[in-house]
């Protein structure tokens, strides 16, 4: 099982009560943690990127109710953070996430990063997608320090989702920043994964 559900948005009476999903809270984690498999991909020392969808990000509203326990009146504010974050059957979805253990170090690596957001690129079939960051908030700071999460959309042309969807199409993963300069090859069940986010 790939996915859960084809769904664009998640509306209010998508949302479980607390008492609800905490009963199936045990199963969906380890649904999500299966879907997850084929989301993820390291590029370079530090970068991990998680590809979202309409499961991740219905895990990711829940998660955040069930903790937070903020009930009723926080759940318009989990699905405007989150909902933007949903591939829209024409582009892919990533959180990028620095993942530095060692609080100096990762100060220092994200100093030297601003707007390594504008840089993200996904190659195939001599086709380039740019990443496109979330627009929520600057993620990068007026004195260049990059935040730790990067949330990046990947707008596609119908050809190029043409081109994705082929099985064996070789995708490169990239990062062009001057001082995080890495790439890598999306393993194919990965990519056969994500084609599964398109219209």
């Amino acid at each position: 099982m790939q996915t859960m559900t084809m769904k664009r948005e998640i509306g209010r009476d998508d949302v479980l009560s607390m008492a609800e999903y905490a009963k199936v809270r045990k199963d969906r984690r380890a649904a999500i943690t299966e879907i997850k498999k084929h989301r993820r991909m390291e590029v370079g020392p530090f970068a991990t990127f998680y590809f979202e969808s309409y499961d991740t990000m219905w895990h990711q509203v829940h998660e955040m109710l069930f903790i937070e326990k903020g009930g009723e009146e926080q759940i318009p504010d989990e699905l405007r953070a989150y909902n933007p974050l949903i591939p829209n059957g024409r582009e892919l979805v990533a959180t990028v996430m620095f993942e530095i253990d060692d609080e100096v170090r990762r100060a220092a690596v994200l100093g030297r990063l601003g707007g390594v957001e504008e840089t993200l690129t996904l190659r195939f079939a001599d086709e380039e997608v740019k990443g496109l960051p979330e627009e929520d908030v600057d993620r990068t700071t007026a004195a260049g320090k990059a935040s730790s999460v990067q949330f990046v959309h990947f707008p596609f042309t119908p050809a190029q989702i043409d081109k994705f969807q082929t099985p064996g199409t070789q995708v490169i993963l990239g990062i062009g920043h001057e001082n995080y300069a890495h790439m890598a090859v999306m393993p194919e069940a990965v990519r056969a994964a994500l084609a599964e986010d398109f219209d």
